[in-house]
């Protein structure tokens, strides 16, 4: 039986990609208040700004590619059960090959309904192209991207928190370890899994009582490496 490999990405693993997915150091987001285009709030107050905004999203993700990193981690399933869980709303782990990848904060490429009686599942459709007010559903409900915003709860954390806590290794790459959510899902990891953590500035890391390793690079680097060192462990376990 392959030994489980559970990989928390974030947006430092996309932004290698070109793929920007995260908020400028003076709070911005693309020039947008974070709380105008990624909250209920915001949706409600202009919910034509909030399209535009995810339309130029998706718009840029289909003109981007997945990096080294997103394929070294589709290539480690030859030998590990590997499951990945996203930060991340683009596709780039899938494009690469990636069989097992759970999206904490929703996808890009998919919309669902809001209609307040559907539940969160109910109503979701694959969307490559722009949305616009007046896309509804079968019973006249307007589109919203499906993501998850600020103050909404994180549907896909409960199946996470079950992920982590089969993980044999874990891999941090391109999010902080004090960043939830992936701060809270260490918290459930086996403590005897072995963690590795990618990250060319890495943050200091408290009351984590895992094996830790810490590999300085970028996320393009350090997954070979990553890949490496794993590669290593499979070949004393077969001796």
């Amino acid at each position: 039986m392959k030994k489980k490999l559970v990989v928390l990405t974030g947006a430092g693993i996309s932004a290698e990609s070109g793929f920007k997915t995260f908020r400028d150091a003076d709070g911005l987001w693309e020039g947008h208040n974070v709380m105008d285009v990624a909250s209920p709030e915001g949706w409600h107050r202009n919910t034509a700004l909030v399209l535009d905004f995810y339309n130029q999203r998706r718009r840029q993700l289909q003109e981007v590619k997945p990096n080294k990193g997103h394929i070294v981690l589709a290539e480690l399933e030859k030998d590990f059960d590997v499951h990945i869980i996203t930060q991340n709303v683009d596709n780039l782990h899938e494009q690469a090959g990636s069989s097992k990848v759970l999206h904490l904060h929703g996808e890009l490429l998919k919309v669902r309904s809001t209609n307040p009686e559907a539940s969160g599942e109910e109503y979701i459709l694959d969307w490559k192209d722009d949305l616009l007010i007046g896309d509804v559903d079968d019973k006249g409900h307007q589109l919203r991207p499906h993501i998850v915003w600020f103050g909404e709860m994180v549907p896909a954390l409960e199946e996470a928190v079950y992920i982590t806590e089969q993980a044999d290794y874990v891999a941090v790459i391109g999010t902080s370890l004090q960043v939830y959510p992936a701060a809270s899902l260490m918290h459930y990891a086996n403590p005897k899994a072995q963690v590795f953590y990618i990250d060319p500035r890495p943050a200091s890391i408290n009351n984590l009582q895992n094996p830790l390793e810490i590999i300085e690079m970028n996320a393009t680097e350090g997954i070979p490496f990553l890949r490496e060192r794993l590669l290593e462990r499979l070949a004393k376990r077969s001796r």
